[in-house]
């Protein structure tokens, strides 16, 4: 019997070459609030956007709160449904899955500076006063802060999720290797 040694070549170059694709279509989802707004921005780790993406936004005891779509940037917003910890899930089609929590301090913070002193008065003692002087100053600085920051913030959060690292690849390519080699393990048994 003659082997055709130029197949399983064939096949370990298919695998890879795949595998590379399948790595390039992991999904990221990314979220920030502006005001009351909550913005998600959500691509592919090659940086192409997802288009038609369902965004499904859950409170902390994961109970749906809204469900939505990208638009063709990778865009979805949305007004804030409830003060609470989000779970923010994009689902991109084809068992793509990847989600983001936005806790309700993150969602606190990024509140206007009015709606947020309305938040916290609550726990102010009423012996503790400033004057309106102060207090307005002080919702003007924030204001201004979070406006001039909130880029900064975005691109630290955005370089803080995860990448695709080198072991990621070298366990792929392994993963291929050890398929590929039990292929050809139950084709040496059937002709055998």
């Amino acid at each position: 019997m003659k082997k055709n040694k130029s197949v399983p070549i064939f096949c370990v170059i298919f695998l890879i070459t795949t595998a590379n694709s399948v790595f390039a279509h992991r999904v990221n989802i990314f979220a920030y609030m502006e005001n009351d707004t909550v913005y998600t921005e959500s691509y592919f780790a090659d940086g192409t956007k997802v288009k038609a993406g369902i965004i499904q936004v859950y409170d902390s005891s994961g109970e749906i709160l809204l469900e939505g779509n990208t638009d063709d940037n990778g865009w979805f917003h949305f007004k804030l449904p409830k003060k609470d910890d989000l779970n923010i899930i994009l689902l991109a089609g084809m068992g793509h899955q990847a989600s983001y929590i936005l806790s309700r301090n993150e969602l606190l913070e990024s509140m206007p500076a009015g709606k947020l002193q309305e938040e916290k008065i609550k726990d102010v003692p009423t012996e503790q006063s400033l004057s309106l002087d102060t207090l307005k100053l002080k919702e003007l600085i924030d204001a201004s802060l979070d406006e001039k920051l909130r880029p900064v913030t975005r691109e630290l959060i955005r370089m803080q999720q995860k990448r695709i690292s080198l072991t990621d690849v070298i366990g792929g390519i392994g993963y291929i290797f050890g398929i590929t080699g039990i292929l050809f393990y139950l084709l040496s048994k059937k002709r055998s």
